[in-house]
């Protein structure tokens, strides 16, 4: 099935791959559903069609694209792990969450841990709300309820805290994802529009006010520095 509908160029539909398959319509229906729900498939607009889903295009995407925006930020990482002896994360935006895609290690015995190939939740996370704000993890519709849990978030008061993050250009999260772990992160853009965020992650008994406004001001003037060199690569 999965196949069908990537190497057909326009979007099929259910019962063009129960015919393919020779699998009854409603078994294909379920099994569609499934994928869906897998970000492996998604229906294409009104007409719903049904197409590589974002986790397929993700994957197929990856790789040379991502490995260019690691070895560019590589001295960057380096630079802000240096200055400030904690964690450094470069993350991009993924189907299930925030995707981290480099990282240098914290000279601390008490750190962060190793986030490479974990998936973290958008509202929770500096990395995430940076590409909630700036639009790189946004639906084509808007809506957060795609990305965000609807039992725990609210939603109010999380359009508010992007709003702010627009406008001072660095995101927070203290003892949001667990209590005890603090960050702080920076847009990182591409040529047209934002396509990373790189953080700072701290044990929040090392992160009192002023020095989350020191790390903030490192960490937006480091992407600022590694936005440029993307746009001139």
């Amino acid at each position: 099935m999965l196949v069908h509908v990537v190497e057909n160029p326009d979007p099929t539909t259910v019962g063009l791959l129960a015919e393919t398959t020779g699998l009854p319509k409603s078994t294909t229906s379920r099994l569609v559903r499934a994928l869906e729900r897998q970000g492996l498939l998604q229906r294409d607009g009104a007409r719903g069609g049904l197409t590589p889903g974002p986790v397929l295009l993700r994957f197929a995407r990856r790789g040379e694209g991502e490995l260019d925006l690691a070895t560019l930020a590589a001295e960057t990482l380096h630079r802000l792990a240096e200055a400030t002896g904690e964690t450094i994360n470069l993350a991009v935006a993924g189907f299930l969450g925030v995707e981290h895609v480099a990282q240098r290690d914290s000279r601390h015995f008490l750190g962060a841990t190793n986030w490479i190939g974990r998936w973290v939740p958008y509202h929770c996370t500096a990395n995430g709300k940076i590409l909630l704000a700036f639009g790189a993890a946004r639906p084509p519709d808007g809506r957060l309820d795609r990305l965000t849990p609807q039992t725990i978030v609210d939603r109010t008061a999380l359009e508010a805290e992007l709003e702010l993050t627009r406008e001072r250009g660095y995101a927070t999260a203290v003892d949001e994802l667990e209590p005890g772990l603090s960050a702080v992160a920076a847009p990182v853009r591409g040529p047209r529009d934002v396509i990373a965020a790189l953080s700072i992650s701290v044990p929040t008994i090392r992160m009192p006010p002023e020095r989350l406004d020191e790390l903030a001001a490192l960490v937006v003037a480091e992407a600022a520095q590694l936005s440029n060199r993307l746009e001139a690569a």
